[in-house]
């Protein structure tokens, strides 16, 4: 035995997965699935439609759209074939240089930016605005560490074509509404890219306003010290870093104080933006109202307007879903002039979340409804047949493929909770009739086999009970 389990041990590690990702057992996989449906009904109620694109893309589609810290973080795809036989001398021990000769495509980074490159190659066959919902896993090649994935679904919703705000509002209402059904109590953040971009013009800081924010925007990794502390090293001025410290002291989410402070065009326009959908989201009375927040920054390149970002409350985790309005997106692609506004929700924090406090339904995880127990005297085209006109009436139903001793098979209808298990053995066979037992109460009944033909998920319940 001792050599067996070494064996198996030795196995494991030779093929276990990498770094960063993970199997999902039968139970996971249905929890999952709970928060996609979930997430897909509320996309479907408010008007949008399922999209799906390839895993992979161009590299030419995906590079320059993430900041340059998140071109460092997509995996590549080697070119199939003698890859190295038109790379020049030079090129060989240069990594960079390397690189374009070696790689044409890799996996998606995110849904937003394939989601723009399939508006510019479609737009003659959309109706617009263009509203689409898409549910797949993303690639990130980041170390991994508690809620961070090499290897994770994103749940993205879109409005492509509409410079309306009340395409936020909306925004703003699916969160709200999410989060509810899921019973995670959240916070969501709000800022606007223009305010930002008027901080970096007022301390004149515009060349270097891509590195501002993605800095700023590690604030939920390191903590306000350890931002100012590398701005300081960066050398941005001090004026910046004062007021981003006396800012923070004061409180990061009063506009007014902000316009007192900074008063540009840039963040006119923001607070603006900002308070009409403040003012909309409270008329519309939602249980979790967004909150003004200076300091969110969401590094990604391609955002210009309204940003998003939404925390669990009860749970240490980074954000579990954010996103934002993009100008342009479809402009770098041919298509210009089509805003867009859109978020995502991180599948697998929100798993970690709502598994950490135990917010799962209780019944959510069962192989089916009706488990048929097998005898050694079972009349097998018997029980097939009583299936499947179990499974025409609603029921989940499964027969138990072997007639172990009955206490085994009951033992694995209770583990894999299944509510009723139906037995006819030879007796029972003799006079049509079935015994079935309920699960959760212990209760076992004797009924006429045509008892069978009028069981619906609805009634059976009812049966035991009046019975």
């Amino acid at each position: 035995m001792d050599v067996q389990l070494k064996t198996y041990k030795k196995m494991k590690q030779n093929i276990g997965i990498p770094r960063g990702t993970r199997d999902f057992s039968p139970e996971e996989t249905l929890k999952r699935h709970y928060i996609f449906s979930i997430l897909r009904k509320t996309f479907e109620h408010h008007g949008f439609l399922p999209l799906e694109t390839p895993a992979m893309e161009n590299l030419s589609v995906l590079l320059g759209k993430y900041g340059e810290e998140g071109d460092k973080l997509l995996f590549r795809i080697l070119n199939s074939g003698d890859f190295l036989t038109d790379v020049p001398e030079e090129a060989k021990n240069d990594y960079q240089s390397l690189l374009p000769y070696i790689a044409e495509k890799g996996l998606r980074y995110d849904l937003t930016v394939p989601l723009a490159r399939y508006v510019a190659t479609h737009a003659h066959e959309l109706t617009f605005p263009f509203r689409r919902y898409q549910i797949q896993p993303v690639w990130r090649a980041d170390r991994p560490q508690k809620g961070r994935y090499r290897e994770f679904y994103q749940c993205d919703i879109d409005v492509i074509g509409t410079n309306s705000l009340l395409e936020e509002v909306n925004i703003i209402q699916i969160i709200n509404d999410v989060f509810e059904q899921l019973r995670i109590n959240v916070e969501i953040k709000i800022n606007h890219r223009k305010i930002l971009w008027g901080i970096a013009e007022y301390f004149n800081i515009n060349d270097q306003f891509f590195a501002f924010t993605t800095i700023l925007d590690k604030l939920d990794k390191i903590g306000w010290e350890n931002v100012l502390q590398e701005l300081e090293n960066s050398g941005y001025p001090l004026a910046l870093i004062n007021f981003l410290k006396d800012f923070t002291h004061n409180g990061s989410d009063h506009l007014s104080l902000l316009l007192e402070k900074i008063s540009n065009l840039h963040v006119q326009l923001g607070v603006n933006d900002i308070k009409y959908i403040l003012q909309q989201s409270r008329n519309i009375h939602l249980t979790y109202q967004p909150v003004f927040d200076f300091s969110l920054a969401r590094g990604l390149n391609y955002y210009t307007g309204c940003i998003f970002e939404v925390l669990a409350k009860d749970v240490q985790m980074g954000s579990i879903c954010g996103g934002g309005r993009y100008d342009d997106l479809t402009g770098i692609f041919g298509l210009e002039g089509y805003s867009g506004v859109g978020i995502s929700f991180g599948a697998e924090r929100i798993y970690d979340v709502m598994e950490q406090l135990k917010l799962f339904p209780e019944n959510l995880v069962k192989a089916g409804d009706i488990l048929i127990l097998q005898f050694e005297d079972s009349e097998i085209s018997s029980l097939l047949q009583m299936a499947k006109n179990l499974r025409k009436n609603g029921f989940r139903v499964m027969i138990y493929p072997e007639p172990h001793k009955i206490k085994k098979q009951l033992a694995y209808a209770d583990k894999l909770h299944f509510s009723y298990v139906l037995m006819q053995g030879g007796d029972e066979l003799k006079n049509n009739t079935i015994t079935l037992k309920c699960m959760n109460t212990g209760k076992q009944l004797k009924f006429h086999e045509s008892i069978l033909s009028e069981l619906t998920p609805l009634n059976i319940s009812s049966v035991f009970r009046d019975t």
